[in-house]
């Protein structure tokens, strides 16, 4: 009788998860129905979208509409031209206007008159244009294409190219329905195909978790669970559990490592464990002076004993009865190695975005001055950037022979100028090949100590060399057994009082508090302190001051950088 009342319990089970698959399955139809009458609009829009372009630019072109629009009355020459367009093509609409927008014919009379819709000013300025607009109280793709004044002789020559009106094709979208129909071929097919699909995976779904959970119910599954918390144990995060008065209730393994706690800590209140500081204040849940609110529910950084902590922390309460807290711990210091890794590869991305962005705008200068005819002075604007781009790569090939190290720096020379920050280097800077681990290392604080300068320099107002308002200084020094990295930038600095909590509790000079804000100084630190090395901070009257040191190999073998 037990077993066959279990075997009840798991078909209800079975049957209960069916039916939720089901419910599922109904809604991925509808997903792929819907994706279905995206996928046919989409193909609507590009085709008819073409097509409505070609015959706007051949309508503009046109030599009867270039003809008739700047004489008297053009509509009863234009009429039929966009009648027999309209028949021949297919198209909802074909409309006209000159050139202070004003409907002259129209193969809607009511339109005459009117103003002709547009969705910018691109037409007018001798641009074509294409989407969808409002026509009449109908929404309609349409193209919209510039009329052009012809060169016809020598004493029309300096208008050619005037803008004399605007041609529209509109071609009116499809409705739903209409859509479904076209559709109908193929997705009727692979509804079909899909809910088959479905319906089977959902039972065999059913019968897979009827096998795995032994014919339990959800009342018998949620009792096992609750009599399996021990194994919280096990897991690969760090777990500390507070009662209200502070004192641990539960430390797995891994978080006694972490924190550095004694076998006999359970039991224990923090005080008593010498845990004060900002690791007390995230433990406890108290914002320290200078904070607002709690720190529960978002993850916290803290440095504690040379390793980076990302903490989270969660009060428990039933019945309305505050039980004490649960905070669980993950270590983020084996993140820097991999950091490390990927500095090259990411700082050579960051480098190509920015170029990108900066050629994009070089171009759109460049496209401008040729299409107002400036020939002669795009000529020159090149020349000025081959000679700023020689200079820069001179500039910085000279001092900086490591190669990651200096495409570090050109890449974020180029992030900070789009950030109106100007990154210089200094002429006391002097930088020899380095062993790869050295180098990546090298990169690291580097690039954590320039992202910091820049955002300080940012929100400060520092002065400013020429036309930039904001800087930031680079310096390395390097002697046979050391490198030494100096930044500075015209900030606002940093607080005398926040002159060490900046590393030991993962903050930056930006605002200190909060998050995941601050790892990079955290990470810059350790990873000096690995090398028998050091970090710290100093104001000037620009700005703040960060000066890393930290010990490297001999320079690499100056030999092979031919041969490489």
């Amino acid at each position: 009788m037990v077993i066959t009342a279990r075997q009840r319990r798991s078909q209800t089970l079975a049957g209960e998860l069916l039916v939720w698959q089901l419910a599922i399955v109904v809604i991925v139809l509808a997903a792929v129905a819907a994706v279905s009458l995206a996928q046919s609009k989409a193909t609507f829009d590009r085709v008819e979208g073409r097509r409505v372009t070609a015959l706007a630019e051949e309508m503009a072109g046109n030599p009867l509409v270039r003809t008739q629009l700047v004489r008297p009355a053009p509509a009863e020459m234009l009429a039929p031209l966009l009648q027999s367009t309209l028949t021949r093509s297919g198209v909802t609409s074909a409309t006209v206007s000159d050139a202070d927008g004003e409907i002259v014919a129209s193969t809607n009379p009511t339109l005459v008159g009117t103003r002709m819709p547009s969705d910018g000013p691109q037409v007018a300025d001798g641009r074509g244009w294409s989407g969808e607009l409002p026509v009449n109280g109908v929404t309609e793709l349409v193209a919209q294409a510039p009329v052009l004044r012809a060169e016809t002789d020598q004493a029309r020559r300096l208008k050619a190219g005037e803008h004399l009106g605007t041609v529209m094709i509109g071609r009116a979208s499809p409705s739903v329905g209409q859509r479904l129909v076209g559709a109908s071929s193929y997705l009727l097919v692979y509804l079909g195909v899909a809910s088959v699909l479905g319906v089977a995976g959902s039972w065999l779904l059913a019968r897979r978790i009827k096998r795995q959970t032994f014919g339990m119910e959800p009342r018998e599954i949620a009792g096992l669970a609750e009599h399996r918390e021990a194994m919280l144990f096990g897991i690969a995060e760090g777990v500390v559990a507070l009662d209200p008065q502070q004192r641990l209730t539960l430390v797995n393994a891994v978080g006694r490592g972490l924190l550095d706690l004694p076998e006999n800590c359970v039991g224990m209140s923090l005080a008593d464990l010498g845990i004060e500081g900002r690791l007390y204040d995230v433990l406890a849940g108290t914002a320290p002076e200078g904070e607002s609110g709690d720190l529960a529910r978002r993850d916290e950084v803290v440095v504690r004993r040379g390793r980076v902590l990302v903490m989270n922390r969660m009060d428990v309460a039933k019945d309305g009865r505050r039980l004490g807290s649960v905070t669980t711990l993950r270590d983020r210091t084996e993140l820097a190695q991999l950091e490390r890794e990927l500095g090259s590869f990411r700082s050579t991305t960051e480098l190509l975005r920015a170029q990108a962005h900066e050629f994009s705008n070089q171009l759109h200068t460049i496209s401008g001055l040729i299409q107002i005819g400036e020939h002669d002075e795009v000529v020159r604007y090149v020349r000025a950037l081959r000679k700023h781009r020689e200079s820069l790569d001179l500039n910085l090939t000279s001092r900086v022979r490591d190669r990651a190290v200096a495409a570090l720096l050109m890449a974020k020379s180029a992030l900070a100028a789009e950030r109106k920050v100007l990154l210089k280097i200094s002429e006391r800077t002097a930088l020899d090949r380095l062993e790869p681990t050295d180098s990546a290392d090298v990169a690291t604080v580097l690039g954590n100590l320039v992202d910091n300068a820049v955002d300080a320099a940012t929100s400060g107002t520092g002065a400013g060399d020429g036309d930039h308002e904001a800087w930031v200084e680079v310096e390395l020094r390097q002697d046979a057994s050391s490198v030494e990295i100096v930044v500075r930038d015209s900030g606002p600095g940093v607080a005398p009082e926040l002159a060490q909590e900046v590393f030991s509790h993962g903050f930056t000079t930006k605002a200190a508090q909060g998050g995941d804000r601050g790892i990079g100084l955290a990470l810059t630190r350790l990873v000096c302190k690995r090398r028998g090395g050091e970090v710290s901070v100093a104001n000037t009257r620009a700005g703040a001051m960060f000066t890393a040191r930290m010990s490297v190999g001999r320079p690499a073998d100056r030999a092979t950088e031919g041969v490489r």
